[in-house]
């Protein structure tokens, strides 16, 4: 028999498992959802002192009583959302009693980092760190519960019923703030407990989106291609228990059985997509090297316009080779080059999903750079953004420049994921949009995106009709995010073709051929 201890997360109590673990109990498995300290009391009566200890402390409890209670049953150790805090904590001491711990929308803790570093919302982590500052990581206080219509902020709440969400809201407690600001401590023993990963692709993961970002090299998510880690999609919001209770117990019921999906590690004989073989022969250009910026150079004997691409992201800050020298971005600038245009790839520091800010900065003292070039004519610039750099032409769609003649994006997020906790900044293009007046965009589209970001593409798209703007759209029915690189068809070469005369036409006034 599998025993299931489920957490949940923050500023929720045992309510939220009712039907998952009725689900679980018809199976034939026991559930055991775990009450933690101040959360599973009257709204509003959270006591002082309570920390993440606290939390690992009422997870101790329920694993020593269902380990106690009945010899050789399987236990498998649930955490949402912050659950996954408390509910690794007690895994890392009685690594011995646990069979696998799933991590439900949640996030991989690390030792010596507090829940806080998991909050989604930017602006809400730094006011809570400066009270950190303040008190320490034994601070008392509270952070309130979510009011109903904002606890989008905390993770997408697509699918759940408004029934099940008002009772959420009127259910919900107050956070202990100790809960989020004391550092989790593992010695390393959970390690060796097997884990699945149950992403929910309405709040914005996705295998393939993992997958692509274990690709780019990030050591911290090395560890995911262990043959023991296994992962699964539900097509739903951050809360799966209230919107897909029996869908998410099958899947808590095939991780216990070591189901799932499994990654494949990255093989020096097969490159990642990123560092494959650009679908295009293109010219081989003169590149000049300045600072974070390169040039792919026209023969021309006077002022080109230039076309400045843009990169996705986030990208490991110690990821080699950098991105201006993937083959997708120096592709497409040796192709604009060789059109008789600047090409122009920087390297920007979006490292983490907080860096867009400076990222932002970033490409605008590229744009800068390249249009001081005397081989450049100023007064003609085109941006392409690429995938998660997508964010980045919020900017630039509120208030364009008129030196500005095109904006092109290809397979670009452009709005923020529900759990990028970027909702409420400035980094929103589809919102962005409704600014960018007469100022042409040029979209390519693939048809096999990763859901979460085609549901953005659709977002922009219905903005742009409501208020005008004027997009075309390059499509590309089989084309996957990364299609240069993935996808060497003639339907994804005529896609980068249709692009690139398009950008040159409206920066150039001209056509190409």
């Amino acid at each position: 028999m599998t025993a299931f201890i489920l957490v949940p997360g923050a500023f929720t109590g045992t309510h939220v498992w009712q039907d998952t673990a009725a689900h679980l109990a018809a199976a034939g498995a026991a559930a055991h959802p775990v009450a933690l300290t101040g959360l599973d009391g009257p709204r509003g009566t959270t006591e002082a002192g309570i920390d993440l200890e606290t939390h690992i402390a009422d997870v101790l409890a329920v694993i020593d009583s269902v380990t106690g209670a009945t010899a050789g049953e399987r236990v498998v150790l649930v955490g949402h959302d912050y659950g996954i805090h408390p509910a690794l904590g007690a895994a890392d001491r009685r690594a011995e009693h646990i069979d696998r711990v799933v991590h439900l929308d949640s996030g991989l803790p690390r030792d010596g980092v507090p829940a806080l570093a998991a909050v989604p919302d930017a602006s809400l982590r730094e006011r809570l760190a400066g009270q950190a500052g303040a008190g320490g990581e034994h601070a008392d206080g509270v952070l309130p519960a979510p009011a109903h219509d904002a606890w989008r902020l905390w993770g997408s709440t697509e699918g759940v019923p408004a029934a099940a969400l008002d009772r959420l809201t009127a259910l919900a407690a107050p956070q202990p703030l100790g809960t989020l600001l004391q550092p989790l401590r593992l010695t390393g023993a959970v390690a060796s407990v097997p884990t699945t990963g149950v992403l929910c692709t309405g709040n914005g993961a996705s295998i393939e989106m993992v997958q692509m970002l274990v690709g780019l090299g990030d050591p911290a998510l090395q560890a995911l291609v262990d043959p023991r880690v296994t992962f699964f999609e539900l097509p739903t919001g951050h809360w799966p228990m209230l919107s897909r209770p029996a869908e998410l117990a099958d899947v808590l019921l095939r991780a216990a059985a070591g189901e799932g999906h499994r990654l494949e590690p990255v093989d020096a004989a097969t490159p990642p997509a990123h560092l494959r073989p650009f679908l295009l022969d293109v010219p081989d250009v003169p590149r000049e090297r300045h600072g974070n910026v390169d040039l792919y150079l026209p023969d021309a004997d006077r002022p080109r316009p230039a076309v400045v691409f843009v990169h996705g992201g986030p990208v490991p800050a110690d990821a080699r080779p950098t991105p201006r020298d993937w083959p997708t971005l120096t592709g497409y600038a040796r192709y604009a080059a060789g059109c008789g245009a600047v090409g122009a790839v920087l390297d920007h520091r979006l490292h983490d999903l907080g860096d867009y800010a400076r990222a932002a900065a970033d490409v605008a003292a590229a744009v800068e750079l390249v249009r001081a070039d005397p081989r450049v004519d100023a007064e003609r610039i085109a941006l392409w953004f690429f995938s998660g750099g997508g964010l980045l032409a919020a900017d630039w769609l509120d208030a364009p420049p008129p030196w500005l003649r095109c904006l092109a994006a290809t397979y670009p997020v452009l709005a923020p994921l529900p759990n990028w906790g970027l909702s409420a900044t400035r980094f929103h293009p589809a919102h962005a949009l409704a600014n960018a007046g007469a100022l042409p965009v040029v979209l390519t589209r693939v048809g096999l995106e990763m859901p979460e970001i085609a549901a953005t593409v659709e977002e922009f798209l219905a903005a742009a009709k409501d208020c005008g703007a004027e997009v075309e759209v390059v499509d590309v029915p089989h084309g996957h995010h990364a299609f240069e690189t993935v996808d060497p068809t003639d339907e994804s070469r005529e896609a980068v073709h249709r692009a690139m005369r398009s950008v040159l036409s409206l920066v150039d006034g001209r056509g190409t051929s």
